[in-house]
């Protein structure tokens, strides 16, 4: 099984986005941030120009895969998986896992969620877990609300006994204790294979971390890679894996 992480920016860079995940279609499962679905505005006070509709753009290149969406913020903005019509979803949904009860409709400073989905092959059923983490623009070290996501994170995907991928942008140092509350039951692949960065070119700041695939140890993975493309100011994260045997 093939999965990739990748927060797409809002389709920011859309044409090497959507060339680079057509020439990416054999990947089992997509797991994507920043994804506007079916949006007349959006939430990001930037000026940069997104894409409103991109899940569905994504979906006509990937005719093969369903697509699941868990929005955030006003049904429009949140975060994605697509999934090969030939693997049996069994159930899908998402959780609250930080709550900012007075946002106030623009920016990136929204209550998250955390996506999952189950999946049967071979007579196993898999979890999988995709996040875009809290955001509060003073870097990526811990913070108080971070230790409580970490925490309500570690406290779903706890009661999921099945092979488990827990992915996506966690907006966190690798150094944090809100990282090594996840790492207390599942293994951090970008430690274990030693990776320094996650974000592209495009990305100006110093502060290289934000994205991660931790995986349960009943995963066996076969290759990581961290994807050297401009496809967004984040790097894809590809793992194939399978259950060890």
């Amino acid at each position: 099984m093939k999965l990739m992480s990748l927060n797409i920016w809002g389709g920011h860079v859309k044409t090497p986005l959507i060339e680079f995940v057509k020439s990416h279609s054999d990947v089992d499962i997509f797991c994507l941030q920043e994804v506007y679905n079916n949006a007349k505005s959006k939430i990001s006070t930037e000026d940069r120009v997104v894409s409103l509709n991109i899940l569905s753009e994504l979906q006509a290149i990937l005719t093969e895969h369903h697509a699941f969406f868990r929005p955030i913020v006003n049904n429009i903005y949140g975060i994605g998986i697509l999934v090969k019509k030939e693997i049996d979803v069994i159930d899908e949904g998402d959780i609250i896992i930080h709550e900012n009860l007075h946002y106030a409709g623009s920016g990136p400073a929204h209550s998250r969620n955390l996506q999952w989905l189950q999946y049967q092959s071979h007579n196993s059923i898999y979890s999988v877990f995709n996040v875009h983490a809290l955001w509060n623009g003073q870097g990526k070290t811990d913070t108080p609300e971070r230790i409580a996501q970490s925490k309500n994170i570690k406290k779903f995907i706890s009661t999921i006994n099945t092979p488990k991928i827990l992915c996506g942008d966690l907006n966190l140092r690798p150094d944090t204790e809100s990282i090594k509350l996840i790492e207390s039951q599942m293994n951090n692949l970008i430690k274990i294979y030693d990776i320094h960065s996650t974000r592209s070119n495009l990305y100006p700041k110093e502060e290289k971390f934000a994205d991660y695939i931790f995986t349960s140890p009943d995963i066996n993975i076969n290759s990581f890679k961290v994807l050297d493309v401009e496809v967004s100011d984040h790097l894809p994260l590809l793992v194939d894996y399978d259950m060890q045997v």
